[in-house]
């Protein structure tokens, strides 16, 4: 899949977008929308906007914070392993210390992401900060031609470039849920 981005200005033009998308095929987990403005989105039906975690660096700054806490407990352990110090004070300490070095910098990798945009989202922070919304829309191959007559079709939209998409196992995985409990529970 392959991700293409959109800035545009009027929230309800992209809500008549996205329902034109759908209309052509392309399943809502597949269409997203970037703002600052998180209430005016949630007041269109037809809009998804990114969910606040995800739109900072958490979830890559945890995993960054838990390869060096891991290397430092690592550290900690072979230094008692290479030392004399576990036959005098045991491994207890050791022990100890390296799981708190592997916590702790896991978590300053979580608080560090939590503080960073996204790495995707970086080069749209001066757009967000005009107060202009990002409208995101991952396709497969066969959908390109959809996305290539948005831009035709809508001539306030801004073509603002591709990126890498979500995997179309998690995109196709959320619609079948969605359309599990749509249909199981209505």
């Amino acid at each position: 899949m392959k991700r293409h981005y959109f800035i545009s200005d009027n929230l309800d033009d992209l809500d008549r977008i996205e329902q034109e998308l759908e209309r052509r095929g392309v399943v809502t987990p597949q269409i997203h929308v970037l703002s600052k403005d998180d209430t005016n989105v949630d007041k269109h039906k037809h809009l998804h906007n990114i969910e606040s975690v995800f739109k900072q660096d958490v979830v890559h700054g945890t995993i960054l914070g838990a390869l060096f806490g891991t290397l430092a407990a690592t550290l900690v352990l072979a230094i008692g392993y290479l030392s004399a110090l576990p036959e005098i004070y045991t491994w207890t300490p050791f022990y100890f210390l390296a799981i708190v070095m592997f916590g702790f910098l896991t978590w300053s990798g979580g608080f560090y992401g939590i503080q960073t945009p996204h790495k995707d989202f970086k080069r749209f922070q001066k757009d967000l900060d005009r107060g202009k919304h990002i409208f995101i829309v991952d396709v497969d191959p066969s959908q390109e031609d959809i996305v290539k007559q948005l831009g035709s079709e809508h001539p306030d939209l801004i073509d603002a470039g591709t990126g890498n998409a979500t995997p179309r196992w998690v995109v196709m995985g959320q619609q079948n849920v969605k359309d599990f409990t749509s249909t199981t529970f209505p």
